[in-house]
């Protein structure tokens, strides 16, 4: 069985010590991280086939609001004469969609633009195939790469796509990979992005110790564009916190039920109106289960894919479903959990139905 520590630290090791010129080694190894937490196979030592389209299409969902312009600079994500192929393309959706500087989401872009983003995902697709696949297992100095995560024997900068769909356009986690890096998640995530801020700043010689929340940007905790939501959520589930029922305020947050921290969802399966005392308190914690399953509940769910046809704003509800999935199967037993404010209680799943997995 894969030990989730030391696969950890053999990640980290690579990614402190190797060549990072671009920050596209971090946004692949985010992308494989979701892909686990989001469809842990049902045994921890199963292999986990990862479709390289859909690893394409986290990595551009990473970079989707980053390229937007930042103290009225679009930030470099590469040193001087690397290639740009994941950012140009990203670009050419946004271009396409004629988002402009705005916040507009992914999944509208892809809706009023669908050639053009069939076209990102294929870029996207052959840049991860020729770099940051083949040499995310590589230590500097090295001839070949160390493939602890999956094999990468048949990726390459002279590589076809051809070459890979015939591999089934998919790299496979080995056996027992998936469930650690879903295990580790909450502990990879925040490392790596604490690492893809300081590469940035390396890269932006304008971003000095001055400049605010470089993090905020890159990684989307500007949540004045969640207030769209918080009219309807009135409207339709009453001004009320989810969490303790108080009444609310008319400028209260909006929270994510499964922590941003560990799956940036922005769907409207994952968010709910809450007072400032349980966003505050709960934080980036993980919600005792029953909070869980009424945010998924069948007449919640139903109720929101009215509110998402008039704001053009996707549910997830797949995704979310996913997610819960896995972050609590990856959870060890007993682990505490946030059951309201200033309560806790340690986890226990009753199998409730998205627990259980559909393979």
């Amino acid at each position: 069985m894969t030990d989730p520590l030391l696969l950890g630290q053999r990640v980290l090791a690579i990614l402190e010590h190797g060549q990072r010129d671009a920050t596209y080694k971090l946004a692949t190894l985010m992308a494989l991280i979701e892909h686990s937490l989001e469809n842990l196979p049902a045994h921890a030592d199963d292999p986990l086939a990862v479709p390289i389209p859909e690893l394409a299409h986290r990595v551009l969902a990473l970079y989707w609001h980053q390229v937007r312009p930042f103290e009225g600079q679009v930030l470099a994500q590469r040193r001087t004469g690397s290639r740009t192929r994941i950012i140009d393309a990203t670009k050419a959706l946004r271009d396409a969609a004629r988002v402009g500087g705005g916040r507009m989401s992914l999944e509208l872009a892809m809706v009023r633009a669908p050639a053009a983003y069939a076209a990102a995902i294929d870029r996207i697709a052959l840049a991860l195939i020729k770099q940051p696949l083949p040499r995310l297992q590589k230590l500097p100095g090295d001839a070949v790469s160390d493939p602890f995560l999956y094999d990468d024997s048949f990726l390459g900068e002279n590589v076809s796509r051809s070459t890979v769909r015939a591999h089934g356009d998919a790299i496979v986690l080995r056996p027992g990979v998936a469930a650690a890096l879903a295990r580790l998640a909450g502990l990879l995530k925040p490392a790596l992005e604490i690492m893809w801020v300081e590469d940035v700043r390396r890269m932006n010689k304008f971003l000095d110790a001055d400049v605010p929340d470089v993090a905020g940007h890159l990684f989307g905790r500007e949540r004045t564009a969640l207030a769209a939501i918080r009219a309807p959520y009135k409207d339709v589930f009453g001004p009320h916190c989810f969490y303790c029922g108080t009444h609310l305020p008319p400028d209260n947050p909006i929270d994510h039920v499964l922590p941003w921290s560990l799956v940036g969802i922005d769907g409207l399966a994952n968010l709910v109106l809450a007072c400032r005392r349980c966003n505050g308190d709960k934080s980036n914690a993980l919600p005792a289960t029953p909070f869980v399953d009424r945010a998924l509940a069948d007449e919640r769910l139903s109720a929101l894919d009215d509110i998402a046809k008039v704001l053009q704003w996707p549910t997830q509800r797949e995704r979310v479903v996913a997610a819960a999935r896995g972050i609590y199967r990856g959870q060890p037993p007993g682990v505490p959990t946030w059951a309201g404010y200033r309560r806790s209680e340690r986890l226990d799943i009753s199998f409730p139905s998205w627990w259980i997995s559909p393979n």
